[in-house]
């Protein structure tokens, strides 16, 4: 349905976060009905279960779905970016999504901030906001246990084999949210959830935080996940359910490759080909009675460029002026400072990457609302730091004390991080 991209689009692009100017290559997340924190409650309103933190997605987004709706599949692509999807539907390989189309929807939504995985499916299972669940990126100090964490891997960072190792801290993933998931939520409303994820990740610390009261299935390939999903569907078609399916190997190949390489194309494409094949068309017609497929993302991706110029190590005078190695995403990370030292900062990166970032005040980006609605974690404050720095362009900060592998990366407000579908339709 171009019509509702033609007429959204321009919209979202207008929006921004009152007293909050980002610069005009900088797409605000639209926390109000056009964003991912509206999914959870606009999934819930479908399977006629009340809303689930934030309000639901704008009706304009779901009113195409209709009513009665008894299952819903949810496809989490991680880093779909709405214009490559887009660009993606040309190819014959992909006609699964545009016949879906032909009674369905798609329409443009935004990330969160920060724009990555682990707020962003925390997002997705709590229906918060990354103020509320605290979780603001791929490195996070946490203060009350005197650790910087992975927070996809629950471990200390630089210690990758350690998985889990948070435990030992005293972090409690199960317990961590202190606020209903989709699981018990749905449940208490008379729907099942389950959730697809590949078997490496399937009982991962962060699975951990929002899969209670969720019936957990595990797959090692696309053809394997959607042979499970059939099956499941065929063997109890009254049943009402959500089900989430979660697919990773887009992003990870764009970070590796850049997400303009033919490689992440070639596997949605693959992806796709087992959709059709194992589940569209091998899907009974009393499977499909009021079942509804929405593909969607948690974040897009933007190609950068290798420089010595964007790694912390050849900046030691701002290294310097630190308390900690910078911490959340590369493209978008937070300062903690030295006492004295804040305008000093400020300068430095205004000298030496003129115009490529800005630097905000972390405190007044949590109370204007950059992170979302509703009462901020209390960690917040701690874990956003002095200062958050948002790039403009390509531009990003390296800090690891290692190579950097990265072409394609996210987490920032770049339109291409920031953008990503909502498509869809009843089988």
């Amino acid at each position: 349905m171009p019509d509702l991209i033609e007429s959204l689009l321009p919209e979202l692009k207008r929006h921004r976060i009152p007293g909050l100017d980002l610069g005009d290559d900088s797409q605000s997340p639209h926390y109000d009905g056009l964003s991912i924190l509206n999914v959870p409650s606009g999934v819930s309103q479908l399977l006629g279960a009340p809303p689930l933190g934030a309000p639901p997605l704008d009706s304009r987004v779901t009113a195409p779905l209709g009513d009665g709706v008894r299952r819903v599949i949810l496809i989490l692509m991680d880093a779909l970016a709405l214009h490559r999807l887009q660009s993606w539907l040309e190819s014959e390989r992909l006609a699964a999504w545009k016949n879906l189309l032909q009674d369905g929807v798609l329409a443009p939504i935004t990330s969160i901030t920060p724009s990555t995985t682990c707020a962003a499916i925390t997002t997705y299972w709590s229906g918060r906001s990354a103020a509320e669940h605290g979780i603001t990126g791929y490195e996070m100090w946490m203060k009350e246990y005197g650790v910087i964490a992975n927070m996809i891997l629950h471990a200390p960072m630089y210690l990758h084999s350690e998985a889990g190792a948070l435990k030992t801290a005293g972090f409690d993933a199960e317990n961590y949210l202190a606020f209903p998931t989709m699981g018990t939520h749905l449940a208490a409303h008379g729907v099942s959830t389950y959730a697809f994820q590949h078997y490496s990740i399937m009982n991962s610390g962060l699975s951990e935080m929002f899969f209670r009261d969720v019936n957990k299935r595990s797959f090692s390939t696309a053809a394997d996940l959607w042979i499970s999903m059939r099956q499941l569907l065929e063997k109890s078609p009254e049943e009402k359910m959500y089900c989430w399916a979660y697919w990773s190997n887009v992003d990870s190949l764009s970070h590796r490759h850049g997400p303009d390489d033919p490689r992440p194309q070639a596997e949605f494409e693959n992806f796709t080909q087992a959709f059709q094949d194992y589940f569209l068309n091998a899907l009974s017609a009393a499977a499909r009675e009021d079942t509804v497929v929405i593909l969607t993302a948690d974040h897009g991706q933007l190609t950068t460029r290798l420089d010595p110029h964007y790694e912390l190590n050849t900046h030691p005078d701002l290294d310097r002026r630190l308390h900690l190695k910078p911490t959340g995403e590369n493209r978008l990370f937070y300062l903690h400072v030295r006492p004295g030292q804040t305008e000093a900062v400020r300068e430095y990166i205004e000298k030496h990457w003129m115009g490529q970032f800005q630097v905000v005040d972390a405190a007044y980006a949590l109370d204007v609302g950059l992170f979302g609605p509703g009462q901020p974690h209390p960690g917040m404050q701690d874990r956003l730091g002095d200062l958050i720095v948002v790039p403009h362009g390509d531009s990003y900060l390296w800090w690891a004390d290692k190579p950097n592998p990265l072409v394609g990366r996210h987490g920032g407000l770049h339109p291409e991080e920031m953008l990503v579908p909502f498509l869809a339709g009843r089988l």
